[in-house]
């Protein structure tokens, strides 16, 4: 049988880790918004990377 202590320090440690998990999605999340916004790892529906043309010459 658990004391009290040991069901309390329980619930707070999955809490914690619940937490944790939450925190590391909305950080990809946040991370992977980024990349979207700057044009970084942008590829076509094809898969193919597209590139600007320089039509300076």
């Amino acid at each position: 049988m658990k004391t009290e202590a040991e069901k309390r320090a329980e619930r707070l440690a999955k809490a914690l880790r619940a937490n944790l998990g939450r925190r590391k999605s909305q950080s990809r999340g946040r991370d992977a918004g980024r990349g979207a916004l700057s044009g970084e790892g942008r590829e076509s529906a094809d898969g193919d990377a597209k590139m600007p043309q320089d039509d300076s010459e």
